[in-house]
């Protein structure tokens, strides 16, 4: 009999998993998929780390989250400076001067802070919907270029339609500050995600391809605990309704030269290209191979946004009042089930960086182990 049972092995079931095999518990790590990481897994191809389910960036402000990763892998210098591209045009991203600069040719913070204020006035009295908002945190030059595209290909909807509160800020640096995360710790660890997944559950038993929700009644007689880390509303078999999420199609291929676009992820903000953004992985870590050396070929993936439906990896929960309010009647069947603990972005319905996850994860050893 094993005291736990833990389903998933991303981050949030490895942590627990950890912890609990070094509080001297006897765990069981299942997952669906063929592979440990859950969505952090990363695969190599042509000797390139490749982040098969979407680029994942190390990014946080919490020292104990961040030194706790540590412990279970070594982490680069990586920082996070896309670029957007606008039918050829290329500017810096987040919105800073070197933005500025290419969008009006202003020089000065103050002539880009007068250009933004001049084109905010457009927007009076409260933002009715997404296109608003963001005109009113940016001006309509960059709402034009930079967001309204890109953002419909994301939501798959006209701005128009989407809630203002979906832009709550939009980050304006009046500073030639490329780094889109302001974070004190960031990074990518070496050797990739799954060598970090594969040290947290160094002596764990896990058994892939096993599908919980299939042979539930035979898993859950095997332990006493139950750590459940995939989609809420599957669990009780979408009895009150299916949450929805946004969900994202990648197509990989490798590449027979050594450089691509010259960046980690260049956003495609136009609505006219296909897809949201390209990644190359190789720039996750500077082009080199793990013993430092040049790669001569290189891997990209063009990302595409679509709708979430049955059978789809879900990916970014829709976190309108509709699902909110569908979640907490979901919840409240999760209270009642006296030996499963709902965690992570799936069983909370939430969107989580990496680092929260960690963070909820470590919260709940606390409780249960401490």
């Amino acid at each position: 009999m094993y005291d736990y049972l833990i389903v998933g092995t991303g981050l949030y079931g490895c942590v627990f998993a950890h912890e609990a095999k070094a509080a001297g518990k006897k765990v069981l790590v299942i997952d669906k998929r063929p592979h440990i990481g859950g969505n952090v897994y990363t695969e190599k191809i042509e000797g390139i780390n490749v982040h098969k389910y979407g680029a994942h960036i190390f990014h946080t402000n919490n020292k104990t989250v961040w030194e706790y990763v540590n412990r279970f892998a070594e982490f680069n210098r990586f920082t996070n400076s896309p670029v957007a591209n606008y039918k050829g045009e290329l500017y810096s991203m987040p919105f800073n001067m070197y933005t500025f600069n290419k969008m009006w040719g202003v020089v000065t913070p103050e002539e880009a802070a007068e250009k933004i204020e001049e084109q905010r006035k457009e927007i009076i009295g409260e933002p009715k919907n997404l296109e608003e908002q963001a005109i009113s945190l940016v001006g309509r030059d960059i709402y034009e270029k930079l967001v309204k595209g890109y953002t419909e290909k994301q939501w798959g909807r006209d701005c128009k339609e989407l809630p203002a509160f979906i832009i709550k800020r939009l980050p304006v640096r009046l500073t030639f500050d490329n780094n889109y995360f302001n974070a004190l710790y960031q990074g990518i660890p070496v050797g990739g995600y799954t060598k970090l997944i594969e040290n947290m559950l160094d002596g764990t038993e896990v058994q892939l391809n096993v599908d919980y929700l299939k042979n539930k009644s035979e898993l859950d007689k095997l332990a006493e605990k139950i750590i459940y880390t995939g989609p809420i509303d599957a669990y009780f078999n979408y009895k009150l309704g299916t949450l929805e999420y946004r969900s994202v199609r990648f197509e990989t291929e490798v590449l027979d030269k050594p450089n691509f676009q010259g960046n980690a992820a260049v956003n495609y903000t136009d609505r006219e290209t296909p897809w949201t953004r390209i990644i190359e992985h190789k720039w996750f870590e500077f082009g080199k191979d793990e013993n430092g050396n040049d790669i001569p070929k290189t891997v990209i993936s063009r990302e595409y946004s679509s709708e979430w439906k049955p059978g789809d990896e879900p990916y970014y929960p829709v976190n309108d009042e509709k699902n909110s309010a569908l979640y907490r009647e979901y919840k409240k069947l999760a209270k009642q089930e006296r030996n499963v603990i709902f965690g992570g972005r799936l069983g909370e319905y939430k969107y989580y960086d990496m680092d929260q996850v960690i963070a909820e994860a470590l919260k709940l050893v606390e409780e249960k182990l401490r």
